[in-house]
C-alpha cells in the first residue's frame, strides 16, 4: 500500500469518518485522486463510500482495525507468510494482522489451505489467488464478522493443523496472552487444540496493553510475530516463558 493511502487511514482511524473535501485537503491533493484512492480500499473492503463521504464502522469493525498500524501489520504479515510451507493448510483466526496474513499467503501460497472463523477474511481473500478457503460455522458476531460458540468447535475438530495463526488485545507477564471478547477467546482455545503451534500475530503496541480474558495457551507451544519497535524487555520476558520471537524489519514503501 503507498503512503498515501496509509495516510488515509490513518486520519480515518482516528476520525471514524471523514469529507472527501476534507480528506483531499487534509493530504494536499485533488479531489480525484483522494476519490482514486478511496475506490481502490472500498475494492479491497478496508472502507465505504457514503454520499461525499468515506466511513469506518463501529470500534469492533475489522475494517476500522485494520487500518490503524496498516504498515506494522503489512509488514508483520510478511514475515508470518515466509513461516508457511508451500501447500501448507493453516487455521486463522479473526483479526487484522490474521486477515493481512490470509492475504500474503493468497498471494504467495496459491496450492494452500486456510480454515478460517472469519467472514471477513474469507470474503476479503476470495478474489485473490487460487487458495482453497474453509469457513468454520458458528454464532455470527455481527461487527467483527467472526464465528463463534459450540457450533465453531465441532467444526475445528475436524482439522488438524501445524499452524494457527491468532490476534491478541493485550499481554500479561503474569497471564500471558489476552484478548477482550469472552466468545472470541473460547474461539481461539478450541482452534488451538486442533494446531502443533499458535502464532501470534501482532504490533508491538499490543505488549503494552491488557486484554480482559486471558487466552489460557501454552507459552512453549506458541510463536510471536510482530514487528521491530518490540522492546529488549517485552521481547526477554516473552523468550523466558518459553514463546519463541520473529521480528519484522523495516521497508521502504513508494509513495
Amino acid at each position: 500500500m503507498r503512503k498515501r493511502e496509509n495516510a488515509i487511514l490513518e486520519l480515518l482511524s482516528e476520525s471514524g469518518r471523514m469529507e472527501v473535501a476534507a480528506l483531499a485537503e487534509k493530504l494536499g491533493i485533488s479531489q480525484v485522486t483522494a476519490r482514486k484512492d478511496l475506490d481502490a480500499l472500498e475494492e479491497r473492503g478496508i472502507l465505504r463510500r457514503e454520499h461525499g463521504w468515506a466511513v469506518f464502522g463501529g470500534k469492533d469493525d475489522i475494517h476500522n482495525r485494520l487500518a490503524f498500524h496498516y504498515e506494522e501489520k503489512r509488514r508483520i504479515a510478511r514475515e508470518a507468510a515466509k513461516l508457511v510451507t508451500p501447500g501448507e493448510t493453516v487455521m486463522i483466526e479473526n483479526g487484522s494482522c490474521c486477515a493481512l496474513v490470509a492475504e500474503e499467503l493468497a498471494r504467495t501460497n496459491q496450492d494452500g489451505t486456510l480454515i478460517t472463523n472469519s467472514a471477513f477474511i474469507a470474503n476479503y481473500i476470495r478474489k485473490i489467488g487460487r487458495i482453497r478457503i474453509v469457513l468454520l460455522g458458528g454464532d455470527f458476531q455481527n461487527d467483527s464478522q467472526v464465528l463463534v460458540g459450540p457450533i465453531l468447535k465441532t467444526c475445528a475438530e475436524q482439522f488438524y493443523v501445524k499452524k494457527l495463526f491468532i490476534g491478541i488485545d493485550g499481554y500479561s507477564a503474569r497471564l500471558g496472552f489476552t484478548g477482550s471478547d469472552h466468545l472470541r477467546v473460547q474461539a481461539v482455545r478450541d482452534m488451538a487444540q486442533q494446531a502443533e503451534t499458535v502464532m501470534v500475530v501482532t504490533e508491538s503496541a499490543k505488549f503494552d496493553q491488557n486484554g480482559v480474558v486471558p487466552l489460557k495457551l501454552d507459552p512453549h507451544s506458541c510463536q510471536v510475530i510482530t514487528d521491530a519497535s518490540l522492546s529488549r524487555e517485552k521481547e526477554e520476558i516473552l523468550t523466558q516463558s518459553g514463546v519463541k520471537v520473529h521480528k519484522a524489519g523495516m521497508e521502504e514503501d513508494p509513495a
